[in-house]
Parts: structure tokens; sequence; C-alpha cells
């Protein structure tokens, strides 16, 4: 695996500072049933970091103290981490809005059974990656079988009202499958809603994300000798405008173990989360702090959220 870092260090890219705190992006461990080229987790499998119940109940009273609006759940695959649904009804009861990040296979694999129930049970907001319409391309990017499966996954949550009953969203996410920047959003909302609805598939949103060069994705373009092509793809594209919708301004990452950084993409670079007094901070110190007008880490990676239509984890930016 190649280091990205070292050849993102060295940038130009504007200065950021915080707004208000909203949410809290919890990566609930690195295991996942797919290991997908995209990848800027690097999960798998074989991944063995899980968050622990002790880090699990922290969430839970920062989510609390802070008054924060949203728990948004990352991994991996987040449903694996045994304590996924202890935390999801938690953070429910306190009237804090959940996003699982969801890849859909996970709702086929063994003991996920009734998943699909309680995620609907809860009114988890569901962000459900879908590459591409196209069987072909998502089997080349996430593995044989996985576009059939996400079918599978998909229905089993439009038969619970996701994609149609307003209490119960199901977004998609659209990845390219290599070194460029995504369609224009709204354009190819159109595209999926047309060719998933030939199969009786329905869903809210479309959003489309930037692949970032770092971890797997950022080795492959490193193997291929096109890191550099890349980079300036995303620098040649930059919009400043994009500047005051990125997702950093009002989200904070933490890691398994409860580590905090400015974004999830941060934290795959292991570049952590400033505070005055603490080179490593942990989810104890969103306990007395106040995040607002806090310098953001930055690095060339950034111009992945701010090129073309932009890209956050919410989709595009301009759309």
């Amino acid at each position: 695996m190649h280091a990205t870092l070292p050849l993102l260090k060295e940038t130009d890219f504007p200065p950021l500072v915080r707004n208000n705190l909203t949410t809290l992006q919890v990566d609930l461990g690195y295991r996942c049933n797919q290991s997908c080229l995209h990848c800027h987790v690097n999960a798998s499998p074989r991944r063995p970091e899980q968050m622990a119940r002790e880090t699990v109940e922290l969430v839970l009273e920062v989510l609390q103290r802070q008054k924060l609006r949203t728990l948004d759940l990352t991994g991996g695959a987040p449903e694996l981490n045994p304590h996924f649904r202890y935390l999801v009804s938690e953070a429910t009861r306190l009237g804090v809005q959940v996003i699982d990040r969801c890849n859909l296979t996970i709702l086929q694999e063994p003991g996920q059974e009734d998943l699909a129930d309680f995620l609907a049970e809860q009114g988890v907001e569901i962000t459900a990656s879908l590459p591409c319409y196209l069987p072909e391309n998502v089997d080349a990017q996430r593995g044989k079988g996985v576009y059939q499966d996400s079918l599978a996954g998909l229905r089993q949550l439009n038969a619970r009202g996701y994609g149609s009953d307003p209490r119960r969203v199901l977004n998609l996410v659209y990845n390219p499958g290599g070194p460029s920047l995504p369609p224009p959003q709204q354009l190819l909302e159109q595209d999926y809603r047309k060719r998933l609805g030939e199969r009786g598939i329905v869903f809210n949103r479309l959003f489309t994300i930037t692949n970032m060069p770092i971890k797997r994705f950022g080795s492959t373009l490193i193997s291929k000798g096109i890191f550099q092509d890349y980079m300036q793809t995303l620098r040649g594209a930059h919009q400043a405008d994009n500047l005051a919708g990125v997702m950093c301004r009002s989200l904070i990452s933490v890691d398994w173990q409860g580590r905090l950084y400015d974004c999830d993409f941060n934290q795959m670079l292991d570049m952590p989360l400033t505070l005055p007094h603490s080179s490593r901070p942990l989810l104890q110190d969103l306990l007395k702090q106040d995040m607002e007008g806090r310098p953001i880490g930055i690095a060339d990676h950034c111009y992945g959220c701010t090129a073309g239509q932009g890209s956050s984890c919410g989709g595009a930016l301009d759309s």
C-alpha cells in the first residue's frame, strides 16, 4: 500500500474554520463484508477494528451535551459493530437524526435478516452505496454479484416504506469508477430513477461523491503512475464558491477508538483535529469544548471536496 499523505501535505488549499457543530460522524470500525476498489478506509472482512461499548457511551454523552442534531454512522459496514443497534436506539431516543451509511449487501448477510425491520422501526435515514445502475460497472468496482445483492437490499427497504414514506428516507451514493469527477448530480439522478424504476425500485435522492486520492484508491493511482494527473484534475476544477458548504465546517469525525478528526478523509490520513493542549483529541474533549471558529486541518486532498460541483457526505454542494 502506497502512502499518499507525503504527496498531499504541501498545499495551497485555502484555510478553513469550523462553523457551528451539528453532526458527529462516527466510524464504528473498519470491518466490512466487501473490499471495494474506491474505498478510502481500506475496509474488508479481515479488518478487526471495532468501537467498544464504553466509547459508544461517550458518543451518546457528547450528542446530548452538545445538543447535536445528527449522528452519521459509517465504517466499514457500521452494522457489523456489535453495539450498532444499541447506539441507534439510544440516539433516536434522544431525538437525534441517525444516518446509516449502508452498503446494501449487508442486508443479505447471515445474522442480519431483521436489519431492514430494525432500521425502519427506528426511522433511520439510509444513505446506501450504489456506484452505478449497470450491473457490470457495480460488480467491477465492488465484486461479483454485488449488484444483484444490492438490488435485493433495495427491494427489502422499499417493502418497508423506504423511498416512499417520508419518515423513511433512502438516498443512494454514486462514486466514479476511476480517476474522474462525477457527472452532474441532478442529471445522473434522473438516469438512476429511470433505470431503477424499470426494476420497480424507488429512492429519495442520489448523492455523487468524488473519489479521494487516499488509501486504497490513492495507492492504485500511484501504482498506475497517474496520481499527479488526478490531483491536477481536482485542482484545476476547484470552485471557490464550494468552500462555504464543505462538510468539515459543521461536522467532526470520530474513529473507532474515539479519536477526533476534521473529516473522515483526515481520519484516514491520520491528521488529528487540532485543539489547544492536546496532540490527539478524544471524544471526552468535546464534552467541554466549543468548536466554532477553530481552524480545520487541510491538505491537497481537500480539492476533492471543492472540485466541479463539489462533494460532501450529502453529495454535490451546488445542486
